[in-house]
């Protein structure tokens, strides 16, 4: 039991052929290789040309009097935005005496929270003496404005405490006066009352003294506070290598350039829908993939892959040869992206079929000049269209031709009623596939089988269509081919099915 190609293929496309993408993407390496490259170039040439002002650094250890063992690093967040204020920079500004905007100095050094009480400040300048000197001056700004702080609230917490003590101490003195007012003849009524009175001087003598004692404490305390913050890191110059810096800087624009190329090419591949993969281009073409035939290495010195490349055109000849022979209606060869390489296949394949009788090349490729360009002793006679017409009709005829966008279908017919398309990987889109597929179909053109000029070297689908009529037996041929990839194996026979409607493609419309 045999079903629809198209029909299963239509079911169970997906979305997105992620095998596809990244065969495109592969085969776009030029774009992405090329953009990683400039990268690389664009990341060493702005860390030569464009390097860095000189920069110094120090640090400072920076005590809390609330420094906690689980504190998240408030403090000494709180001590970055303070450096970062116009008070710092204009103090530092004036200790240097300059007269530079404190904003503009702002952005020419910045605050790190190390640990939750280191502080590392980085500063820039003209020069690495100036850096220095401003590094320095911002250290010693910043540690004398903390030092100010903690004093100003030892300061005012002690002189809150000692307020309150004053405070208790008039109403102490109030109580003695009124204890001094007693008597000892008063009336024995009145002993509870004075001993409230002594019961409350005693309070407030211990009140007294608890505020004396924090009072002292809170003043005794800021001196250690002040002492542990210091600079720890005097400042100095921050050396700048000149390899160190090309070397990374030319990584990180070959990172970006890798993936900014990856994502234009992957990007480009969905929005063309150029098929790559043999079982794509079959499907579009509606016809079996043949052959293929892989670009060989440009000024290849390797033998072996002169001998790879010279043995595949030898299998291609062969296997395009004998569908000829085997065909009793005129066949032609269609190149789709690939008009020189066309013209070579059908020089080949016209020198392999001499053995049988006298062959003429109809040549009506565009451009290529084949009718007069090779002419050697004993070789094929190549004629254009018009010449070939006067040519006797037992001469046997190999048509080459064209598909390509603009080419015009009611000529092709004369090349020959049946044809094998050359068609280059990635080369038309899946539209202009159906549109080939189509057109070839109305001219009652049957397409016997697709060679495939430079695939994907990884490519492992299957191009062969195992079942499903071909393309021009689907609209309305009569005698539909029996044989399969000229090998000798007979295909199923089955009803014929109407082929699937293709919506026009804009290059069609033109």
């Amino acid at each position: 039991m045999t079903t629809s190609t198209a029909s299963q293929s239509s079911a169970s496309a997906p979305l997105l052929d992620l095998q596809a993408l990244v065969v495109a993407v592969r085969r776009r390496r030029r774009l992405w290789a090329g953009l990683a490259l400039l990268g690389l170039l664009a990341g060493a040439a702005v860390a030569v040309l464009l390097p860095p002002r000189p920069a110094a650094v120090t640090k400072v250890l920076v005590a809390h009097k609330d420094d906690q063992p689980n504190d998240t690093g408030t403090l000494i967040r709180t001590d970055v935005e303070l450096l970062d204020t116009t008070r710092i920079a204009a103090e530092a500004l004036r200790s240097l005496g300059s007269r530079e905007d404190p904003e503009d100095f702002m952005e020419d050094y910045r605050g790190t929270g190390l640990t939750n009480n280191l502080l590392q400040i980085d500063v820039t300048g003209d020069s690495d003496a100036e850096a220095v000197a401003r590094a320095k001056a911002l250290a010693e700004t910043f540690v004398a404005d903390h030092v100010r702080r903690l004093r100003q609230a030892a300061e005012a917490e002690s002189k809150s405490l000692l307020d309150q003590r004053d405070s208790m101490r008039k109403e102490l003195a109030e109580v003695n006066k009124s204890i001094g007012d007693r008597s000892p003849d008063d009336e024995p009524n009145a002993s509870a009352s004075i001993e409230s009175l002594f019961a409350r001087r005693a309070e407030l003598d211990s009140r007294i003294a608890e505020f004396d004692q924090r009072a002292a404490e809170a003043l005794t305390g800021t001196p250690e506070v002040v002492a542990g913050t210091q600079i720890v890191d005097a400042p100095h110059a921050v050396r700048h290598s000149l390899p160190r810096a090309v070397v990374t800087d030319a990584g990180i624009g070959l990172a970006l350039g890798l993936v900014l190329g990856l994502a234009l090419a992957a990007v480009g591949a969905v929005v063309a829908d150029r098929p790559v993969l043999r079982r794509e281009i079959a499907a579009n073409l509606g016809a079996s993939v043949l052959a293929e035939l892989r670009r060989g290495p440009r000024r290849s010195v390797r033998s072996w892959q002169r001998r790879r490349t010279r043995a595949a055109r030898e299998r291609l000849t062969t296997t395009v040869a004998r569908l000829v022979r085997g065909s009793a209606e005129p066949v032609s060869l269609l190149e789709l992206g690939c008009a020189r390489g066309a013209g070579v296949i059908a020089l080949d394949v016209a020198g392999a079929l001499e053995a049988d009788g006298p062959v003429v090349v109809v040549d009506a490729l565009p451009g290529t000049g084949l009718a007069g360009a090779r002419r050697k002793s004993g070789g094929p006679t190549v004629l254009s269209g018009e010449r070939a017409a006067a040519e006797p009709q037992h001469v046997r005829r190999l048509g080459v031709g064209s598909v390509a966008p603009g080419t015009a279908w009611t000529d092709l017919h004369h090349l020959g009623s049946r044809t094998v398309l050359v068609v280059r990987a990635g080369h038309g889109s899946a539209a202009w596939l159906h549109t080939v597929a189509r057109q070839l179909a109305d001219q009652r053109i049957a397409v016997i089988g697709v060679v495939l000029i430079d695939p994907d070297p990884r490519d492992r689908t299957d191009g062969t269509l195992w079942d499903g009529p071909p393309v021009a037996a689907s609209r309305g041929r009569d005698e539909s081919p029996k044989r399969h990839n000229g090998t000798g194996r007979l295909r199923a026979e089955r009803p014929v099915v109407p082929a699937a409607t293709v919506p026009d493609s804009d290059q069609e419309a033109r």
